[in-house]
């Protein structure tokens, strides 16, 4: 039985659902050069790289391949704390440096505290400044319930991101087969999901994609 699903997810070629990463605070250029000559030969869908390396990864990109790989900077990693200005400000440079998906951390002490317009208010100027480009918000799911979760989603529907995201793999835990599972219900078909954070081999990424999600964030080669 899962010989036939994993055939199925291979049919739409799940490593163009993957968005490569490296966040580590020690990558260095060469690093970001190796990961994106890893992504290439993979066909993997993009590279994800902390703000500093934007420009640089989009640069050596253009320069060796073709723009078929994306780079997706991250928002207000891996904490989502930082004042809400500084958010919008790391947004507008990561897409002036070349990003073609932003992935935001929400503001976890403001939705721990239920001060859900909060969250809302900050996605929903990101949105705006992203325009057409794709938005993820990562919720840090292993900070919330079940109920949270819920109402999160609703909220980050409600901003019209393109993506609710599991983890940033900082937190205490990573994506989860269950809580994946209430988000897709939770969205309802009016947001992608992505799952991220300890996924390290392909039959994880099977069993995700499986369940509906539509990116996998990976630091991984799987």
């Amino acid at each position: 039985m899962f010989g036939k699903r994993e055939n199925l997810v291979n049919a739409i070629n799940i490593n163009r659902l993957i968005d490569f990463t490296l966040l580590d605070p020690r990558a260095t250029l060469a690093d970001i050069e190796k990961l994106c000559d890893i992504a290439y030969k993979n066909d993997y869908y993009s590279v994800c790289v902390n703000p500093c390396n934007v420009a640089f990864a989009k640069g050596y990109i253009l320069e060796n391949f073709d723009n078929r790989l994306k780079v997706v900077s991250v928002v207000g990693f891996p904490l989502g704390a930082e004042a809400f200005e500084i958010k919008v400000m790391q947004a507008r440079q990561a897409i002036m440096d070349g990003a073609d998906e932003l992935d935001v951390v929400i503001n976890i002490g403001r939705a721990k505290a239920l001060d859900y317009e909060y969250v809302f208010a900050e996605l929903l100027k990101i949105r705006k400044l992203a325009k057409k480009k794709i938005v993820k918000a990562i919720l840090e799911t292993c900070y919330f319930d079940e109920n949270e979760i819920v109402k999160l989603c609703n909220v980050c529907v409600k901003a019209k991101v393109d993506f609710v995201k599991t983890s940033t793999g900082f937190g205490t835990g990573g994506a989860d087969l269950k809580m994946v599972n209430l988000m897709l219900k939770a969205v309802k078909g009016n947001c992608s999901v992505k799952a991220s954070g300890g996924i390290r081999t392909r039959q994880q990424a099977v069993e995700f994609v499986n369940l509906g999600v539509k990116r996998i964030g990976t630091s991984s080669i799987i």
